[in-house]
């Protein structure tokens, strides 16, 4: 299993569908979820997950479009 994660972490294919696609997305999500938990009184949840989940998942994001960029240049 780990050595299955090592293989998808140093080809480029699967870190642009989680670059560029999956990631971006579940942050888009989880930020509209954190606002809706906001506006509708949910104040310290939303705030949680806006502040830790939404920038988990964009910092991911950055971290699978960095590792790619460096895996085509190394190629």
């Amino acid at each position: 299993m780990k050595e299955a994660f090592r293989t998808l972490a140093n080809t480029p294919e699967p870190l642009f569908a989680l670059g560029y696609m999956l990631f971006p997305l579940l942050a888009l999500i989880s930020a509209a979820l954190g606002l809706w938990m906001i506006v509708t009184g949910q104040t310290i949840g939303g705030v949680v997950v806006l502040f830790t989940v939404t920038q988990a998942l964009a910092f991911g994001a950055f971290w699978a479009i960095g590792r790619r960029r460096r895996i085509l240049d190394a190629q």
